[in-house]
């Protein structure tokens, strides 16, 4: 049995056309999970593998004949494509430069994504690297400022039976167990951002998501690596960058629709299908203001061994 997900819970089936192999050997080093190995001149299935075929696909793509196929976790010989010529990439430079023109937009144009813009933000996120295929990142689309506002308002209504969470009492019975930073950053954030989002929406202004034209979540299942949805929800926003849009990751939500039977309540009724360990949701728009000046920013340490 290979390593389980939600979406494969038995290894990929790998086959060799031995006519077509050259024993060039690449598919074996490519295979970290020595599936594969040389036997009399070509390239068989190894009778000790590691786990068994996950599905990455790297043999069957690397093999410059065509011998392999893979079938099975999601994946077959239909998925593979072209690599890009290199002239087409984008240099440091270029990439340098896409990344810091990317400001944190919250203000937004009255102005609606088109599908076409919003597949290609996709296209770019299925891309991002995963623990282990097949991904199990899901994706939860608002495409329009209308469905934002409501996810939000529902989400401000769900905050108002939680007021408890933030409560003195609770939290000074919590702060032994969770220790000092987990109270400072309650009593510091959690529980002024509650008294935002909700008097926030009883006043008419949506400070969870800012009436974004467009939010995705991309969240995970039990078996998700947990850094799967992040790096699949940071490609978007680059993509989203790439093609004239505003963008802002907003951490806040997640981590309070995931535990309890409201939060339970709360994901089913917006169709997200598991509570995730990380998940992040990320807004897109038209930006409203220009920016003329960017933000070095650094990181807390570096320390080069």
């Amino acid at each position: 049995m290979a390593i389980p997900t939600s979406r494969a819970k038995e290894p990929a089936e790998i086959s060799v056309n031995a006519d077509l192999c050259n024993a060039c050997g690449l598919c074996v080093a490519a295979c970290s999970d020595f599936s594969l190995t040389l036997e009399n001149g070509k390239a068989v299935k190894s009778n000790h593998p590691l786990f068994g075929c996950i599905g990455c696909g790297h043999c069957m793509a690397v093999c410059p004949t065509g011998a392999i196929e893979i079938h099975g976790r999601t994946i077959s010989p239909d998925d593979l494509f072209t690599m890009p010529p290199r002239e087409n990439l984008a240099n440091y430079s270029q990439t340098l430069a896409l990344l810091q023109r990317r400001r944190s937009i919250r203000k937004f144009k009255n102005k609606t994504i088109d599908t076409e813009i919003i597949e290609k933000i996709l296209d770019a996120a299925r891309t991002a690297p995963m623990g282990l295929p097949p991904s199990d990142v899901n994706v939860m689309i608002l495409d329009s400022k209308e469905k934002t506002r409501s996810f939000a308002q529902d989400f401000c209504n769900y905050l108002g039976g939680m007021q408890w969470f933030v409560s003195n009492w609770f939290l000074t019975i919590m702060k032994p167990f969770w220790g000092k930073a987990n109270d400072e950053m309650f009593r510091g954030f959690i529980k002024p951002l509650f008294k935002i989002y909700t008097e926030g929406m009883q006043e008419g202004k949506n400070l969870v998501n800012y009436d974004a034209p467009l939010a995705m979540y991309f969240y995970g299942s039990p078996y998700t690596d947990p850094a799967d949805p992040i790096i699949a929800a940071t490609y978007a926003l680059i993509a989203g960058e790439s093609l004239g849009l505003g963008t802002c990751m907003l951490g806040a939500v997640h981590p309070l629709i995931q535990n309890g039977k409201k939060a339970s309540k709360f994901r089913e009724t917006h169709g997200i299908r598991f509570k995730s360990r990380e998940g992040l949701f990320v807004i897109f728009g038209y930006p409203a203001l220009k920016f003329e000046k960017g933000i070095r920013r650094s990181f807390a340490d570096i320390n080069q061994i």
